[in-house]
């Protein structure tokens, strides 16, 4: 199946590279407002298959999509050092009116996955424009932010990641929601879990965590001027989900009709992936603290969204 990614910077080429190693597709297109740079991205990535799966990446145009899958949204302007992703609204926001035309012209059908931030808002934009139905339009999300979380508990357990079952909600920014009540280490609560292994988890120790998953990205680019692997496993994580038909559960955002009485939000819901895009919400039980917070973060990306004029 061909999958197409529009913007090749480190987040587009990350993508490529990771669907590339995991055997994502059987063809990537890489298209960009830079063809060299998409032609020296897909060159590198094709040396790499060899040593991984038969995926044939090359660059192309629009014309190219044609008939793709599924279609990656990472064009826009970077992050820059120290600026919040919803300061970035103005500026991505009118990259994407052409965008969304030119892949809608070739590939009506195709799911679109949205990587550019903010992300939440951009799901909306990339909604709003696409007239696509709601569950194929999705943004990646909390997906990275879980991953964050997930490493994190599995750091301070002793324990591997993959067997930490744990999400983070809402918005991907400032106002997420690590979900503590809910979070487990195999079948077993993560709370009973740190008791059994004598791992202090207390709440000094959870607020470190939460602080330190929301605030990753802003160390990440402080460091090295913008994040991308995880980011780009995330997105390759996506799309295998739904060529291979998964039905699996990932933090990801989609316009909802309500949450917890906020109407019409782009949020991250615990949701099921398959070939037809976003199955069906998986509604979390929160424990009070967690549900105010997650109704605080819908009301940031709603005020936001509100501010658009998208005519």
């Amino acid at each position: 199946m061909k999958v197409g990614i529009v913007g090749t910077g480190m987040v587009g080429s990350s993508a490529a590279y990771a669907m590339a190693l995991m055997g994502v597709g059987t063809q990537i297109v890489l298209v960009d407002q830079d063809p060299k740079l998409a032609h020296a991205h897909a060159q590198d990535i094709s040396h790499a298959t060899p040593f991984a799966s038969p995926v044939q990446v090359h660059a192309g145009d629009y014309d190219d999509l044609q008939d793709a899958k599924v279609v990656v949204l990472a064009a826009g302007v970077g992050q820059k050092p120290g600026e919040s992703r919803l300061a970035l609204l103005d500026r991505n926001a009118k990259v994407f009116r052409t965008i969304i035309k030119n892949i809608i012209a070739v590939a009506p059908d195709a799911i679109l996955i949205v990587a550019t931030n903010p992300v939440d808002v951009m799901t909306y934009v990339a909604q709003r424009l696409s007239g696509i139905p709601v569950g194929k339009v999705i943004g990646t999300g909390t997906i990275l932010d879980t991953a964050r979380f997930r490493t994190l508990l599995g750091q301070h357990l002793g324990i591997a990641a993959q067997s930490v079952h744990a999400y983070v909600l809402g918005e991907h920014g400032d106002s997420e929601v690590p979900i503590w009540s809910s979070a487990m280490a195999g079948s077993v609560p993560i709370d009973t879990l740190a008791n059994q292994m004598g791992r202090s988890l207390l709440s000094e120790e959870k607020n470190t965590i939460s602080t330190n998953v929301r605030d990753a990205a802003y160390s990440i680019i402080e460091g090295k001027g913008a994040t991308y692997y995880g980011i780009g496993a995330g997105v390759a994580r996506i799309v295998q989900a739904i060529l291979d038909d998964e039905r699996i559960v990932l933090s990801v955002s989609i316009m909802t009709d309500d949450v917890l009485g906020v109407p019409n939000v782009p949020i991250s819901l615990p949701r099921i992936i398959g070939a037809q895009g976003v199955l069906t919400d998986m509604v979390p039980e929160l424990d009070k603290i967690e549900e105010n917070a997650l109704r605080k973060s819908a009301e940031v990306i709603s005020e936001l969204t509100e501010q658009l004029n998208l005519a």
